[in-house]
C-alpha cells in the first residue's frame, strides 16, 4: 500500500465529529475536485502492508478509524486494511470521493461518501451507481461552494429522498470560499433535511495542513 500519512487527531466531520480518531491517508487519487485541500496526497507516500499499518493505527488509545485520502478505493489492499480493523473490532468509517465504484466495500464500513455538486468540476466522472447501495449508517458529504452549488445539492436531496436513505446528509461549505454563515441561512430557509457540516481540525488548528 502507498501511505500518505498515519496519525491520531479529533474526527472534524461527519456524525462522529469531535471524537479522538486514527486517520490512514492513503496515496493517489482520480479526481482533481476545484476546491481539494488534499493534494499533497496526489502522489508519494510510503509502501507499507496492511499489517504495518493496523499496527501502527492499534497504538493510537481510540477504536475509531478512518480510511481516507486521496481516493483510497484506488488500492485493492484498503479492503483487506478495512477488514482486519473491523475484526479487531474496530469502528471504520471510509471517506471515498464518489467517482469509484464503492458497492462492493465490506457492509460494516460506514462509507462516507461524497457526492459531487457542479462546483467542484467533477460531477461528470461521478458514479451515480453508488446511490443505488446507500445503507442506514453512511453519510453522504455535499461540498458546497456557491448558491448554484446548493440549489443542485437541494433538488438531489429532495428528488432522491437521500435524507431518508443514510444516517446523514452532510453539507460542508468551502473552506475560506463559502460564509457558513450564509449556508445555514439557506437551510433554515428552506427546512432542508441535511446538517451543516464545519470542518472543527480547520477550526481547532488553522493554517495546519497535514496530521489534523
Amino acid at each position: 500500500m502507498r501511505i500518505t500519512e498515519i496519525f491520531y487527531s479529533i474526527q472534524g466531520e461527519g456524525t462522529r465529529r469531535g471524537r479522538p480518531c486514527a486517520f490512514v491517508r492513503l496515496t493517489g487519487c482520480n479526481l482533481r475536485c476545484v476546491w481539494c485541500d488534499t493534494a499533497y496526497a496526489f502522489e508519494g507516500g510510503t509502501g507499507m502492508s496492511f499489517g504495518e499499518v493496523v499496527e501502527q493505527v492499534e497504538r493510537f488509545p481510540t477504536r475509531l478509524a478512518c480510511v481516507t485520502g486521496g481516493e483510497p478505493l484506488l488500492q485493492q489492499e484498503v479492503h483487506a486494511l478495512m477488514a482486519a480493523l473491523l475484526d479487531r473490532g474496530w469502528t471504520v468509517l471510509l471517506e471515498t470521493g464518489g467517482g469509484l465504484d464503492a458497492r462492493s466495500v465490506d457492509p460494516r464500513v460506514v462509507r462516507i461518501l461524497d457526492l459531487k455538486a457542479p462546483g467542484s468540476g467533477e460531477l461528470a466522472r461521478y458514479d451515480w451507481r453508488n446511490l443505488e447501495v446507500l445503507r442506514d449508517h453512511d453519510e453522504l458529504k455535499i461540498v458546497i461552494a456557491d448558491r448554484a452549488d446548493y440549489e443542485w445539492a437541494r433538488a438531489q436531496i429532495r428528488d432522491r429522498a437521500l435524507a431518508s436513505r443514510v444516517a446523514a446528509v452532510l453539507l460542508s461549505p468551502v473552506h475560506g470560499v463559502m460564509d457558513p454563515a450564509e449556508l445555514a441561512g439557506w437551510l433554515l430557509e428552506d427546512g432542508l433535511p441535511a446538517t451543516l457540516q464545519l470542518q472543527e481540525h480547520k477550526i481547532l488548528w488553522p493554517g495546519v495542513e497535514r496530521g489534523v
